[in-house]
């Protein structure tokens, strides 16, 4: 115990500090638990195509900005997400263990189809190269 105490004392602190904040690690269990929900127990065939790209959790952990990509981005998938949101929530309060479960909220995110949209137009400006 005496060198545990002289190493902390080496480093300057007598006590542990996190690496990051209890919103990022719970936007990041979020992320994994909303990935498994739709790879094993979503029946919804327009939902089983989606893929969590990232979630935010606001720093009073009662809102979570949830941004997802698909194949394609249509009006049943927004349905979907709509007709599924209490299932999401009561499974993130069975399977977390924290006090509340944050207001999700659903995002397409757009840098992909925009980022393919400019790279289109980047090699129809650009002479073919021989």
């Amino acid at each position: 115990m005496l060198k545990f105490l002289k190493w902390f004392k080496f480093l300057g602190s007598y006590k542990l500090v996190k690496d990051y904040p209890r919103s990022d690690r719970i936007s990041q269990q979020i992320k994994k638990e909303l990935a498994n929900l739709l790879q094993t127990e979503i029946k919804d065939p327009a939902l089983r195509m989606l893929t969590i790209l990232d979630v935010e959790v606001s720093p009073c952990l009662k809102h979570a900005k949830v941004f997802f990509i698909s194949s394609e981005y249509n009006e049943a998938i927004v349905q979907g997400i709509n007709r599924s949101l209490p299932f999401f929530r009561s499974q993130l309060a069975k399977r977390m263990a924290t006090r509340g479960i944050p207001k999700l909220h659903f995002f397409y995110d757009k840098t992909i189809d925009e980022s393919t949209k400019i790279s289109k137009l980047l090699d129809s400006v650009l002479p073919p190269e021989k």
